[in-house]
Formats: structure tokens, C-alpha cells, sequence
């Protein structure tokens, strides 16, 4: 009976929540404008939880299935991650990126020096087993003149919790190209004041790419490792296409000898 009651009380407060919105949504042109900010604020801050469910439940029924492509983790690890943008849809698909910095999402943005701002980033859907991923990321680029085109992805707090030395950390990609991809990946940790830049090149041909960063030679203070970020840095894209099928970091510690 209290099951019952339980559910019965929490459809009525959803349809109440409902109602109001909707009263809500034909009265904004009424309201004073502080009144609007507020309004907005309260929407926008209901919304991201809304967006984070919607993204969970398309990954859940995603295909290919979210975890029917994970690769084989390397023995030890003991922490992986695969960014939102490939795990469910985003509320916001695409952009054009005609600033220094597009925003995808939470946790990734596009950084590039190009005046022209001929780029064009899209979330797409994968279709293939071999993408592993449910989702990835196309970079269209057109006509470009700048000297970099990066993409950074901030690594949640569960990257630094334990970080040590003796750790390696891992990034795997799957990469779709017009022309052998030439770029690297530079994992950088802040700790204190100081900041640590390991850096990886990418393997120019095939599309499984392979970065591999060994935090013993990253002069890193463990004591005080505060964030991390993950720079995915790509060189000659001019008139190309890059479709990042899948992308995954993970961390695991090194044999002892």
C-alpha cells in the first residue's frame, strides 16, 4: 500500500510540476524582468538535470550498446572514463566555431586561432560495432588559417583521487580521417602552482590511436595534484574531416620491480 501511495503522490507532484511550467511558459511576457532572470535561472538549472537524464537513458539504449565495445582494459587499471559526448545525446548537437572557444557540452571545448572561424563541430551518431561508442564528434574544417586546433577534455575529480607517480595514464581513441592524421595528445596536471605537460604523439595511420603518458618522468608533487586535463592537439586540418569515434582515458599503476 505505501508503494502505491508513494507512486500516486509522486505522479501528482510531477503533474503539478508540469502545470506550473506550462502556466509559466505563456506568462513570461507579463513578468517584470527581474522577474524573467530568475525564471530563466530556475529553468536553466532544471533543465541540466533533465539533460542528464535524457543522456543516461540514450545510453542505455544506444546502439551499438555503451559497454558492447569497451577494449580490453589493461590489467591493474583502476580507474576509466569515457566523456559524456560519446555516452548519450547532447542537448545541443553542434556548433560553429567562430570564437577561440566553443563550448561542447560539460566537459569538453574546441580551441582554435583561426580568424576565419570556418569550423564546424557535430555531435553524430555511430552505427557500427567497431565504433564501440554510441556517439562521436566530427570536426568539418574548411578554409584555415590559424596554427592550432586543440580539443580539451577536463577529467572529473575521480582522475586525481590517489594520483601518483607511478602511474600511466592511458588515452585511446578511434579516429576517422580523410588523410593520415598528424597531431598528439598532452595530458597536463595541475599541482600547486606548478604544472606538468607530458606529451604523446598520435600515430598517423589507422584509425585506433594509442597515447600513453608515464607519470613517473612528469616531475608531478603528488601531495598537491589539484586537476587535470587531457589537450587533444591536431596539426594540417585544413579542408578535412576528423570523426572521433570513440575516446576513453583510464589510469592504472605501474608493475613494481
Amino acid at each position: 500500500m505505501a508503494g502505491r501511495v508513494g507512486q500516486f503522490l509522486e505522479g501528482w507532484h510531477q503533474r503539478r510540476a508540469e502545470q506550473r511550467w506550462a502556466r509559466l511558459a505563456g506568462a513570461v511576457g507579463d513578468l517584470e524582468s527581474f522577474e524573467v532572470r530568475a525564471l530563466r535561472a530556475e529553468a536553466r538549472g532544471l533543465r541540466r538535470h533533465l539533460d542528464r537524464v535524457m543522456q543516461a537513458a540514450d545510453a542505455r539504449m544506444a546502439v551499438p550498446a555503451l559497454q558492447s565495445g569497451l577494449p580490453q582494459m589493461p590489467l591493474g587499471t583502476d580507474w576509466a572514463w569515457r566523456p559524456d559526448l560519446w555516452r548519450g545525446a547532447l542537448a545541443e548537437p553542434g556548433a560553429v566555431a567562430q570564437s577561440d572557444r566553443t563550448a561542447i557540452g560539460e566537459n569538453l571545448a574546441l580551441y582554435h586561432d583561426c580568424a576565419l572561424g570556418e569550423v564546424v563541430v557535430r555531435q553524430v551518431r555511430n552505427d557500427k560495432a567497431e565504433d564501440r561508442a554510441p556517439y562521436g564528434l566530427a570536426i568539418d574544417i574548411f578554409g584555415f588559417k590559424g596554427t592550432f586546433l586543440s580539443l580539451a577534455m577536463n577529467l572529473p575529480e575521480a582522475a586525481v583521487e590517489g594520483l601518483k607517480a607511478r602511474h600511466l595514464v592511458r588515452v585511446e581513441m578511434v579516429i576517422d580521417t580523410e588523410t593520415p592524421l598528424r597531431g598528439y595528445a598532452r595530458l597536463n596536471i595541475k599541482h600547486g602552482p606548478n604544472l606538468s605537460q607530458p606529451v604523446s604523439s598520435l600515430p598517423q595511420e589507422g584509425r585506433d590511436k594509442l597515447a600513453e603518458f608515464d607519470l613517473a618522468y612528469a616531475d608531478m608533487n603528488e601531495k598537491r595534484v589539484e586537476r587535470a586535463w587531457v589537450d587533444l592537439i591536431l596539426n594540417d586540418v585544413a579542408m578535412t574531416r576528423i570523426v572521433i569515434r570513440d575516446l576513453l582515458i583510464s589510469r592504472r599503476p605501474r608493475a613494481e620491480l
